[in-house]
């Protein structure tokens, strides 16, 4: 099995550019001149150009909204060093919203990209959370 993870931006050209530079993403394409496909990591990111205030959903009645929100659903990047990865970040344009959170063996930074969504680099110790 694969994962895709689809992420919803105003424009292609910035979101390109701060995911190939904060992740060390490929841009391997572009489809529909909506949607860019970003390889380089266990899953494949797609970013989906969505007007701010377009229709997220049909029902209920929510637009889209571009300034820091918050979702139950975000990713979150295990890296080899969590200290290096914020750095390439917020170089590219992130907002850093956490200090260092240590907790069961890891070590975790969250983050949010310029266009409010959320996510967080995770260093761990042992491969995962320790009991």
């Amino acid at each position: 099995m694969n994962i895709i993870i689809n992420i919803d931006v105003p424009e292609l050209d910035p979101a390109i550019r701060f995911y190939t530079e904060a992740l060390g993403l490929s841009h391997t394409r572009t489809l529909d001149d909506d949607t860019a496909e970003l390889r380089g990591a266990a899953a494949t990111l797609y970013l989906l150009r969505k007007d701010p205030g377009s229709a997220a959903v049909k029902a209920p009645a929510v637009s889209r909204d571009y300034s820091r929100h918050w979702t139950p659903v975000h990713f979150d990047l295990v890296v080899d060093d969590v200290d290096a990865a914020a750095k390439r970040a917020l170089a590219a344009g992130a907002r850093q919203e956490t200090g260092h959170v240590d907790w069961r063996g890891s070590r975790c930074i969250s983050l949010s990209d310029p266009f409010g969504h959320g996510f967080c680099f995770i260093q761990f110790g042992n491969g995962t959370y320790e009991d």
